[in-house]
């Protein structure tokens, strides 16, 4: 579900989830067309009416959602804001994320330990920690496809040996939260150098 309030993006995601086309059948019918001109490649990603209303329902709790994320995202940076080890995200002054994920970056000179040993410590103290996003030229389609060996995007490889994300989600409870940032203290704490 894409929402925007500027008439020319929501004109060529129509246009974009219909095949391109530029006329839905709906319209068509209304203005007697029978022909309608595909003008870009689009897709059908239409929704179906029970997964649209779902997400009409879904809307209605949106901003209490992203309220509880933002809570969440607060009590971490507030924690991890002097931790050594880490650099918690941050945020520019007229910036209001949705906080989607909370991706904490490892400083792995102060660390003994890499980030895939840092996440498996994370979760033998039962926290969801995962690793977002491998860079595309990583993957083995683009290496299969495009000859990517690694070393190409310097700056993109590093930060993804850096960057844990640590469990984000509306649901989360206070304790659930605090078991986060315990779990980070003592993992960090445990590998600091």
């Amino acid at each position: 579900m894409v929402t925007t309030d500027n008439p020319a993006f929501a004109e060529a995601l129509r246009r974009f989830r219909n095949h391109g086309i530029t006329s839905d059948a709906r319209q068509r019918q209304r203005d007697g067309q029978v022909r309608y001109e595909m003008v870009l490649l689009g897709f059908n990603y239409r929704l179906t009416d029970i997964a649209s209303a779902l997400g009409l329902r879904q809307l209605t709790k949106l901003e209490h959602n992203l309220a509880r994320r933002r809570q969440i995202a607060a009590r971490y940076s507030s924690a991890f804001h002097q931790m050594p080890g880490l650099v918690p995200p941050q945020v520019r002054n007229h910036v209001n994320p949705a906080w989607h994920l909370y991706p904490i970056r490892l400083e792995l000179e102060r660390l003994s330990a890499d980030r895939d040993r840092i996440v498996g410590a994370l979760r033998a103290e039962n926290i969801g920690a995962n690793v977002h996003y491998i860079p595309v030229h990583l993957h083995p389609y683009y290496r299969e496809r495009f000859g990517y060996r690694g070393g190409e995007y310097p700056v993109a490889e590093d930060a993804y040996q850096r960057l844990i994300s640590l469990p984000m989600f509306h649901g989360m409870s206070d304790d659930d939260t605090g078991d986060v940032v315990r779990a980070v203290e003592k993992v960090l704490a445990a590998f600091c150098r």
